[in-house]
């Protein structure tokens, strides 16, 4: 095999190894830091994207701390009722199970390093997790919507 055609190869075969890496990424403009602003009336949440199985996985594990207008979205790729629970995760944490719509179906607590399953009641397309308390000090309750920017709605979840 000639030198070019066995480079090539391997080019492709680096780019075929590398897409799911990008398979996540929201498209243009980027943002490398993955943190989107979502939205509930006024009150804004800065949230990382979990949309691959193994950011959903680990979540938010093994943090020692997360701002406090902070959180992370897990997209999942088709509705869904969803799981959580806090292995290696010692910040106590608000869930929040969001229908396709963007409305809040249900809010549950999640206790620091519990392994028991807190389950959605509902059918729902994502779920937002931030510090305890967060929901209630900005009066956000099941029933209300949240806005997503379009980079998250466009992102290519697995």
């Amino acid at each position: 095999m000639r030198r070019t055609t066995r480079l090539a190869l391997w080019s492709v075969g680096l780019l075929l190894a590398l897409s799911p890496v990008a398979a996540c990424k929201p498209s243009p403009p980027k943002n490398p830091a993955r943190t989107y602003e979502l939205t509930f009336g006024k009150v804004v949440v800065k949230a990382e994207l979990a949309c691959t199985p193994a950011e959903r996985r680990r979540g938010l594990m093994f943090r020692k701390s997360l701002p406090e207008d902070g959180g992370m979205l897990f997209v999942f790729p088709k509705p869904k009722k969803a799981a959580f629970w806090m292995k290696n995760t010692r910040v106590p944490l608000d869930v929040a199970f969001i229908g396709s719509s963007g409305r809040i179906l249900q809010i549950s607590r999640l206790r620091p390093y519990s392994e028991k399953l807190v389950r959605s009641r509902y059918v729902v397309k994502y779920a937002l997790e931030v510090r305890r308390g967060f929901f209630a000090s900005h009066r956000i309750k099941v029933g209300d919507r949240m806005v997503l920017p379009e980079e998250v709605k466009a992102a290519n979840v697995r």
